[in-house]
């Protein structure tokens, strides 16, 4: 099993812990974690682009002129693509661009994107992340003793409601409870914080 060590808020080390093997100490499979990133964001994706067919846009059904003898070319309809203000061919309608992968798989890409952030030293355990109230510049300043400048991802369950009400208005928070963790943002972020107490939760849903 993979050790790390376990930090106070001032990021001293207070002790180590074992992380479960099967969540951070998988194989690091980038294919498999690109997979599962591309099908995350397509579902993500609202999919109300929308452009009127022929028969959707207004103007008359009647033949413009007739058929022969005119000098000009011949035509049928004003709502025609050919002509300015016309339907539009082939042009997106309103659609839904989510898919699923297998459960099995989807769950062997998060366990590989947790090792890899691992591997790379961003993923640090806090022994214990509350703070005394629920106000943003607490949180912010104990993330800075982390070195979070850009984008970090913090773990915490329903058991600390300071830390989930304070990271409302840090944008560059995202607080995930252990059974909501993704691939997407487990990639995305600079570094991975998890409160001691919820590794049990993290290990027994994701292993």
């Amino acid at each position: 099993m993979p050790t790390v060590d376990v930090v106070d808020l001032k990021r001293k080390k207070v002790g180590t812990v074992e992380l479960p093997q099967a969540v951070f100490g998988s194989e690091v499979r980038a294919a498999l974690v690109h997979e599962a990133v591309i099908m995350q964001r397509a579902c993500e994706r609202q999919g109300t682009a929308s452009t009127l067919r022929r028969g959707e846009v207004s103007g008359s059904g009647k033949k413009p002129w007739k058929q022969k003898h005119t000098g000009r070319a011949r035509a049928g309809s004003l709502r025609s693509p050919v002509w300015r203000h016309g339907g539009t061919v082939f042009g997106p309608k309103p659609r839904s661009y989510s898919y699923t992968m297998p459960k099995k798989k989807y769950r062997a890409a998060l366990q590989s994107a947790l090792s890899a952030k691992l591997a790379d030293g961003k993923v640090i355990v806090v022994s214990d992340l509350s703070i005394e109230q629920p106000k943003t510049k607490l949180l912010a300043k104990a993330l800075m003793q982390f070195g979070a400048n850009q984008h970090a991802l913090l773990i915490a369950g329903d058991a600390q409601p300071n830390v989930l009400q304070a990271a409302r208005n840090l944008s560059s928070l995202t607080v995930l409870h252990p059974d909501r963790l993704n691939v997407y943002d487990v990639v995305r972020a600079e570094i991975v914080l998890i409160p001691e107490r919820e590794l049990a939760r993290v290990s027994e849903v994701w292993s």
